[in-house]
């Protein structure tokens, strides 16, 4: 896909943080780009701030609903006529020890981000066939490296590496390309941070929405399938 401008995107989770990020950089780069996520006012000022005019579509969807995502990619090629990159970031932390990790907890983190990836994905899969398109998740290095008070976490993003590693394999037929990001720490809003200047040493969202540009670019007979990213220093405590 080295021709990307006037393509059209969809990013799940894309009022802030990484898929903010991501947005921006894929409108700087000439596509077209939905954003989806369940808070309707936070999706207004997203939009606000990305300033992209017709360019820029925000969709009120809840990925741990299939028939939202439906909708939503439905409402995307109403707007465009056709997607061509779907971006699966919506997730969700929910951290404690094992024993105190409660079932509502545990339910959330696997509806959010192990079933809404899988749900995304079934939602798009057919116009990514006729697009030759490109899906691409959000994993974390918390899908190879496990950590106390994890538990849960750990789970639903060792299984979205899973995944997607699987999905390549079976889409790639299609000459879908199909490649998970696992980011380290990024400055955003998750588990709670507010991002400030304490945040500068970690990725910022912007550089994986250049990385995820960088996929796009990429020659089509190329496909780095899983992408380890991580700040170039730890930070100095």
């Amino acid at each position: 896909m080295t021709d990307i401008k006037g393509r059209v995107a969809y990013i799940t989770g894309g009022s802030k943080g990484i898929g903010l990020g991501v947005a921006k950089k894929l409108l700087d780069a000439g596509l077209k780009v939905a954003i989806s996520g369940r808070n309707k006012t936070s999706l207004e000022t997203a939009t606000k701030q990305l300033d992209a005019g017709s360019n820029i579509l925000a969709l009120v969807s809840d990925v741990t609903k299939l028939e939202d995502e439906r909708s939503a990619v439905a409402k995307i090629i109403q707007k465009w006529g056709q997607l061509d990159v779907v971006v699966a970031n919506a997730g969700i932390g929910q951290f404690a020890p094992i024993d105190e990790l409660s079932e509502n907890n545990w339910h959330q983190m696997i509806d959010t981000n192990l079933t809404g990836v899988f749900h995304t994905l079934k939602a798009s899969v057919e116009a990514l066939k006729i697009s030759k398109g490109y899906y691409i998740t959000i994993a974390s290095l918390a899908g190879t490296n496990f950590f106390p008070t994890g538990a849960g976490y750990n789970a639903t993003k060792f299984g979205v590496v899973g995944f997607t590693q699987a999905a390549m394999l079976d889409l790639r037929k299609y000459d879908i390309k199909v490649s998970t990001i696992m980011p380290g720490s990024v400055a955003t809003h998750f588990n709670n941070n507010e991002p400030s200047q304490k945040d500068a040493w970690k990725i910022q969202p912007e550089d994986i929405g250049e990385l995820v540009t960088d996929l796009l670019n990429m020659h089509p007979r190329t496909l780095p399938s899983k992408i380890e990213v991580r700040p170039s220093r730890p930070d100095k405590k």
